[in-house]
């Protein structure tokens, strides 16, 4: 729930919101958004959705996306990024925490936290970021019982199954596991790590389902806009680690720039201004709404006679 001072929250479902955004004809633009001001600034540019990267979440803990963090960190995330921005969010999952008991309740930890949509992958722990190499694949069969288990378990949840076998399979292999993917009951398709736009227009043509892009910097995916992503075929793209590498490339050039110089001068025309921060938290709204409460009246007891 959007906390005090927002708006109303919106009473649909947050997976039914991410399904009617899908029902547009253009390309649902996801950026990632590690933190309740990172969403408040992604909405406040226009984004009508958002995406949770593991990898965001783990590095924001000082940890490598190994799968290390736990079903209540991530919940944690969804919590603070929904209450701040009541946006539909795309929560990363891993590879669903275990089996399919475990995928069904983490499906319903995440429903109950606010999340829109759970990604989950068919790497076997542990996981790695899906660019790197030697990736480990649960089998096809493994991977859609978790699918089936999701769909079991979810209200309304929007289920995306995040393939990576396209590295070791090659093309054929992660189209085959994305149809298998489609058959647990699968709505949305994330192939990872594609490497040329032709292999993204192949899967396009042979995947008749919703499809992701990710857009992520210092991968495998050659650099592509949203607008080339939809021409291919593709009906979200999201850039799960961008706002996280900008926000520790500044924290990094501040405490160096501090450290050499003793003050934080030279970094002011860098920062958000405190009228700036304020304006973005609804610092005074708060203020507003403290000043608006009512004292409370100590009631008075009868005296017995």
């Amino acid at each position: 729930m959007v906390y005090l001072v927002a708006e109303t929250p919106d009473p649909v479902p947050a997976g039914l919101r991410l399904k009617a955004l899908l029902s547009r004809d253009e390309i649902l633009q996801m950026p990632g958004a590690h933190d309740g001001m990172a969403s408040l600034l992604a909405k406040s540019a226009g984004f009508e959705s958002l995406y949770l990267s593991g990898a965001a979440m783990s590095a924001s803990m000082g940890l490598p996306d190994l799968g290390i963090i736990s079903v209540e960190d991530v919940c944690h995330f969804i919590r603070q990024i929904v209450r701040a921005s009541d946006l539909p969010v795309l929560v990363d999952g891993d590879t669903g925490f275990g089996e399919a008991l475990n995928v069904m309740q983490t499906v319903r930890a995440f429903e109950d936290a606010g999340a829109a949509a759970i990604q989950i992958e068919d790497q076997l722990l542990p996981k790695k970021c899906g660019h790197l190499n030697d990736k480990r694949l649960a089998s096809a069969n493994d991977m859609a019982a978790k699918v089936a288990a999701a769909r079991k378990a979810r209200r309304h949840l929007q289920i995306v199954a995040r393939t990576d076998a396209a590295a070791t399979e090659g093309i054929e292999g992660a189209i085959a596991r994305a149809h298998r993917y489609i058959e647990a009951g699968a709505d949305i398709i994330f192939p990872e790590a594609l490497n040329d736009l032709d292999m993204f227009a192949e899967f396009a043509r042979a995947v008749p389902v919703p499809l992701l892009a990710n857009m992520t910097e210092f991968g495998r995916t050659p650099y592509t806009t949203a607008a080339e992503f939809q021409r291919l075929g593709y009906k979200i793209v999201i850039w799960p680690v961008s706002s996280l590498r900008v926000a520790a490339k500044a924290q990094q050039r501040l405490y160096a720039s501090i450290r050499e110089t003793g003050g934080t001068q030279a970094s002011l025309e860098q920062m958000q201004t405190r009228a700036e921060l304020y304006e973005t938290i609804s610092y005074g709204a708060y203020e507003a709404l403290d000043a608006s409460i009512v004292a409370s009246a100590v009631p008075v007891t009868p005296v017995a006679e």
